[in-house]
């Protein structure tokens, strides 16, 4: 496959009669590369797009877990901010950064606040959905049985959920790959979307192609590693979990 696209890029750029500064051949990428990675460029990018993530991730998963067992402790509040949060869930992350640049400026908060609110929605829409759909009989036994709130949480209701629960996930993993990379491009000085951002605005396209390489390698192998053998894990414990991810299916 890999092969195929390279062929098909090499024949297309010399196709159009492009300059090499604008349309870039395999080579020129593969010398870009070789150039960012000697100079540490790459690899200090990766890593700080990589942690900028993992903390966006980390901090909306665990809000939004809270949120929806919060939300579906009550059918009051369920109902009163059921119509705020699919609201908001339709909101997509770009529309809210041009606000959060004038409310906080340029920066990792910036940044962290795009990634929170991508993954917190997803989630914690999965988890009412999945505490609404578990099964009132489970609770009732559980119950009967002398378990205590936190025994029934962690005991019936956690399990009960986890399938809608990691549906979530990976929808907002997805998605706050993709708002990452976007709010680098405008808060950040280092990073994959920058390395994009800047490259393209110095006309260093081949730059440019070797971050847009990075960015989809290594949300492969988020997808493909880790993602996707949760998912499957889940499957095989607690039952079918949908298939509405942020990334491929």
């Amino acid at each position: 496959g890999f092969v195929i696209v390279l062929l098909a890029w090499q024949l297309a750029a010399l196709a159009m009669g492009v300059s090499r500064t604008l349309f870039p051949w395999p080579s020129d990428v593969v010398v870009a590369a070789h150039d960012l990675v000697e100079r540490g460029i790459l690899y200090a990018y990766t890593k700080a797009s990589l942690w900028r993530y993992l903390m966006g991730v980390f901090a909306g998963t665990v809000l939004g877990l809270l949120l929806g067992l919060l939300v579906s402790s009550s059918r009051i509040l369920a109902r009163t901010l059921s119509p705020a949060i699919n609201f908001l869930y339709a909101i997509v992350d770009v529309a809210w950064i041009p606000l959060f640049i004038i409310w906080w400026g340029y920066g990792l908060n910036i940044i962290l606040a795009a990634l929170i609110y991508v993954v917190t929605f997803p989630i914690l829409y999965n988890t009412i959905l999945g505490m609404k759909s578990l099964p009132k009989v489970y609770t009732y036994m559980a119950r009967s049985m002398g378990a205590t709130p936190m025994q029934l949480l962690l005991h019936v209701q956690l399990p009960g959920i986890l399938p809608q629960v990691l549906t979530g996930f990976r929808v907002g993993a997805g998605f706050a790959f993709r708002a990452l990379i976007f709010a680098e491009m405008v808060a950040a000085q280092d990073g994959l979307g920058y390395l994009i951002f800047a490259s393209t605005a110095q006309q260093q396209t081949a730059r440019t192609m070797v971050g847009m390489i990075a960015m989809g390698a290594i949300w492969l192998t988020i997808d493909r590693f880790y993602l996707r053998p949760l998912e499957r894990a889940s499957v095989e414990r607690w039952g079918t979990v949908s298939n509405q991810d942020g990334g491929n299916p």
